[in-house]
């Protein structure tokens, strides 16, 4: 059987740990399937490849703790691997990972701050070269 391999653009604008992992995850899951794929951070995703603030992403951050604490609690027990791990996974399996040029500055960061394997987008390419091209666009 054939894998059929597309080229995938997940874009990832929270800093809300479920949906973070949900973009990390599906990234990860694709990337392993043969597909190429670039995820891009903007908005308060920069949050999520900030090398000290990925380790305090919170779960249902609008709900009352317990809700968050659960899922953690969760996650936890499932022995699902941390946000961090995710990237790490990502970097050194060939995904392409990006950061919004606009918002990196916007929230007080620079590539210092960057996990490995994260760059800077180049707005004047990003979506000619990566989403336009994209078989699939993804946002979380």
């Amino acid at each position: 059987m054939t894998k059929i391999i597309k080229n995938v653009s997940i874009m990832c604008f929270h800093d809300e740990l479920c949906q973070v992992y949900n973009a990390l995850m599906t990234a990860l899951s694709l990337l392993r399937e043969g597909s190429k794929v670039t995820l891009f951070f903007g908005s308060r995703g920069v949050n999520a490849i900030h090398k000290e603030k990925v380790k305090e992403l919170k779960c249902l951050p609008d709900q009352p703790k317990e809700m968050g604490d659960a899922v953690m609690k969760r996650m936890e027990e499932m022995e699902l691997p941390s946000a961090e791990e995710l990237l790490f996974f990502l970097y050194k399996e060939g995904a392409t990972m990006l950061a919004c040029p606009l918002n990196v500055p916007l929230f007080g960061m620079s590539k210092n701050d960057f996990v490995d394997g994260v760059e800077l987008a180049n707005p004047g390419t990003y979506y000619k070269e990566i989403v336009i091209q994209a078989d699939m666009n993804l946002t979380f």
